[in-house]
């Protein structure tokens, strides 16, 4: 048995899962030092744990004894910059290539899972229903999988999300919705919100995390308004752009009250993402794009 080896393996899929020292300790039968002094490579594991070891991280034994983890962990960060890159080019054969190999390599990694699903039906959203159905069964495995033993909140919640999306294809909606409900936290769970309340209110702590919820929801609001104009509203692409413009305009009058500063960003993430519309729905007509580009400066 390779120490150097099998004692980085341990430590990276321990960490990989979220868990401690102590709670793999509980769950192989052994005492929290014996599992410190093998990631610490003082000490080996004893041959007959190897198994439940590896049945433990969802690996074989050979995998738990010879993973360079080093060479593992750069190769997974490597994959994620690159789908990174890709998503933000809206390369989703890219993006598909890129997941489907690393989830072969790495089928046990919850990073990969989570995007080599999503990746599968096309991205986080306007999922097809044709396409969540003729991957049903692998997602829902890997929903399932991400649940039992994943500990990262925000895989969690994207797997809670792939159930809620299958169930609304195969027309139970109610179902999903329940599920969104019961597992999924609302506006005033998220991470911005707690922590606001985790300062008083006098402080210089609670006013910068006011600031940056202010900036994030400014963020939000106007994606969703964007989104009402171009897919829920009639009218040209012209006349589309000529109603941010006339958004923008109107934010703009807000410097007098607000931080000129807080204004103009959040008029230019509207503008930007105005444009994308313009690139993507409206066929990239050039005198729309600039109409709208000046407000992104």
């Amino acid at each position: 048995m390779d120490s150097i080896m099998i004692g980085e393996n341990i430590k990276r899929l321990r960490v990989q899962k979220g868990i401690t020292q102590e709670q793999l300790a509980e769950a192989v039968g052994v005492s929290a030092v014996a599992v410190s002094k093998w990631e610490r490579r003082e000490t080996l594991p004893d041959i007959s744990l190897l198994p439940g070891l590896a049945y433990f991280f969802g690996i074989s034994i050979d995998e738990l004894m010879s993973y360079d983890s080093a060479k593992v962990e750069r190769e997974i960060r490597d994959f994620i910059r690159e789908h990174t890159k890709a998503a933000e080019e809206h390369d989703l054969k890219r993006c598909m290539a890129l997941s489907k190999a690393a989830y072969r390599k790495y089928p046990n990694d919850y990073e990969v899972m989570e995007l080599y699903m999503w990746d599968l039906v096309g991205g986080y959203a306007d999922n097809a229903s044709e396409d969540l159905l003729k991957h049903a069964d692998e997602l829902e495995k890997i929903s399932d999988r991400i649940l039992d033993g994943c500990l990262n909140a925000f895989i969690r919640n994207d797997a809670y999300v792939m159930k809620g999306k299958i169930l609304h294809a195969q027309g139970k909606t109610e179902e999903a919705l329940k599920l969104y409900r019961d597992y999924l936290p609302d506006w005033y769970q998220t991470r911005g919100q707690k922590t606001e309340q985790l300062f008083g209110k006098e402080t210089p702590e609670f006013a910068e995390a006011l600031r940056e919820n202010i900036a994030e929801l400014s963020r939000f609001v106007m994606n969703k308004i964007s989104k009402q104009i171009w897919f829920c509203e009639e009218g040209t692409a012209q006349e589309k752009t000529e109603k941010a413009v006339m958004i923008c305009e109107t934010l703009r009058t807000l410097q007098e009250v607000l931080s000129p500063a807080a204004v103009d960003r959040t008029v230019a993430y509207f503008a930007e993402d105005t444009e994308l519309k313009i690139r993507y729905l409206a066929g990239g007509e050039e005198t729309l794009i600039e109409q709208i580009r000046k407000y992104t400066k």
